[in-house]
């Protein structure tokens, strides 16, 4: 209990503002949890790494949570995870019962949140013991494994792989410094550009710029229209909460946190899925589904503890493997990246303290997000109005200014900036997969070191076939996921097919 002691009113604070800016950007169309963060991010330099960690965690909660608002109220799901929590929440609102289903959605968000976490504290440490034991060999078929997964949970598996394969060669500009000492090659940079491009793209900059100004880039196309002009709920009449409404879902809340946190430790999946399954399963096990689509609770029950499940187990490949879950998990290796802290299967045995504190800024942050969503839900609902254009211009000031201060005032890196904005803009337009290529990014560096490790050590390729257990269990695991990717694509042209 010695990390009780780094507790101070700063890091309360910090929990408290990150939970309140999370559910504003997460309550307002457009905004979400991810933009958040990349957006957030600069703001950490100056803080501690137990501070920084706290406001960012504390940002996802909320940015999560806060979805659920403008789903339930005005069908427009605030973040991608939220989806799901439009297909009753908001029949529950044109039926008089806007703040009942709220209510429901928060209490839900609520428990999935801290079933996750509790998965996180007992399994993280236990699966980095594991991975402790691997050797160069195991650590870059982890990393392949990260990549098949998420290629074949892509609505194509091709465009998921180039994305991922686009991503590692864009990690892999600038400088190579070999295993053995090396030469300080310098390769994959555009003539002429050398001394920009000596050192690479920065990975914050690169985060910022795909998840920040990406998505503002997207919502500007679409002009200053306000989709919540007009927008009026009355949350004061109608039927009003109580517990009843979770009379029988028991199981429902449980299957769906479970689901939401199985879910968020597959790299790169995202809370979306989570939520679609959790509410298909919820569907599909129902001893009255009929109601479902409806204004039924349990639609609500099942979306949102399922993607706040997502929250906790996200970060259990990150802290235990260093690789992200989510997009969202993948800037929080941005602020470990600030502290000079690498993520792995050492970072929890090393850093206990931190991982102490981790866990309780989690659980705090689970129950401020509870407490002040439960209890100012009336005020909170007004968010949804706030005028875009106001908005906007602050986050690109905020965006620009952060990527220019990172690096001690490197230009370059607003260039990066503007560059992967664009590329997150474009590539969506043009069907590319933004969370394959930002994680393929992140780990591109590390497969790398691994890969020639391995060649070095043992001198040909076929060191990746050897007869140990574990390289065995993940080529097994790779092989199914990619069957699982061709099947899935076949039923679905398969379905496409009949339906037409």
């Amino acid at each position: 209990m010695e990390f009780l002691a780094l507790v101070d009113i700063s890091y309360l604070l910090l929990i408290f503002l990150g939970v309140a800016l999370g559910i504003v950007f997460g309550a307002i169309p457009g905004l979400t949890a991810t933009m958040a963060l990349a957006v957030c991010l600069p703001l950490t330099y100056s803080f501690d790494l137990n501070h920084s960690l706290a406001f960012l965690l504390a940002l996802y909660v909320g940015g999560i949570s806060g979805g659920l608002v403008p789903a339930i109220l005005l069908n427009l799901p605030g973040t991608p995870s939220s989806i799901c929590t439009t297909f009753d929440g908001y029949p529950m609102t044109r039926n008089g019962e806007g703040e009942r289903a709220l209510k429901v959605g928060i209490l839900s968000s609520l428990f999935g949140g801290l079933f996750s976490l509790i998965v996180l504290y007992l399994f993280a440490p236990v699966l980095s013991d594991i991975a402790i034991k691997f050797s160069y060999i195991e650590k870059f078929l982890i990393i392949f494994f990260a990549l098949t997964v998420i290629a074949s949970l892509c609505q194509n598996m091709l465009v998921g792989i180039f994305s991922g394969v686009l991503g590692i060669l864009l990690s892999l500009v600038g400088v190579y410094d070999t295993i053995k000492g090396g030469n300080g090659a310098v390769r994959l940079i555009t003539p002429g550009m050398e001394e920009m491009l000596y050192s690479g793209f920065a990975l914050l900059p690169v985060l910022i710029g795909m998840f920040g100004v990406g998505a503002i880039f997207a919502e500007a196309e679409l002009g200053i229209k306000e989709e919540t002009e007009g927008a009026k709920f009355d949350l004061l009449s109608g039927k009003k909460f109580d517990l009843s409404a979770f009379k029988g879902s028991s199981v429902n809340l449980v299957r769906s946190s479970a689901i939401g946190t199985f879910v968020g430790m597959l790299p790169g999946v995202g809370g979306s899925a989570a939520s679609v399954l959790a509410y298909t399963q919820e569907k599909n096990f129902s001893r009255d589904s009929s109601k479902m689509g409806k204004g039924a609770a349990q639609g609500v029950i099942a979306s949102e503890a399922s993607n706040n499940g997502l929250t906790g187990g996200a970060l259990i490949p990150l802290l235990s493997l260093g690789i992200p879950g989510d997009a969202t998990t993948a800037i929080l290796i941005g602020a470990f990246t600030l502290q000079g802290v690498q993520v792995g299967p050492l970072f929890i045995a090393e850093n206990i303290d931190t991982w102490n504190m981790m866990v309780l800024s989690m659980f705090l942050a689970n129950v401020v997000m509870f407490v002040t969503m439960f209890f100012a839900i009336k005020h909170i609902a007004k968010v949804v109005t706030v005028p875009k254009y106001l908005l906007y211009p602050i986050i690109i000031m905020m965006c620009v200014s952060g990527a220019y201060a990172i690096n001690y005032g490197i230009m370059f890196d607003v260039w990066t900036l503007l560059i992967f904005g664009l590329l997150g803009y474009v590539g969506t337009k043009l069907g590319l997969e933004v969370t394959p290529l930002i994680i393929g990014f992140i780990l591109g560096s590390s497969a790398e070191i691994y890969f020639v490790k391995s060649i070095e050590s043992f001198g040909n390729l076929t060191v990746f076939f050897t007869k140990s257990p574990i390289a065995m269990f993940l080529w097994l695991l790779i092989g199914v996921s990619v069957v699982f990717s061709i099947y899935s694509t076949k039923r679905a042209k398969c379905r496409e097919q009949v339906a037409v």
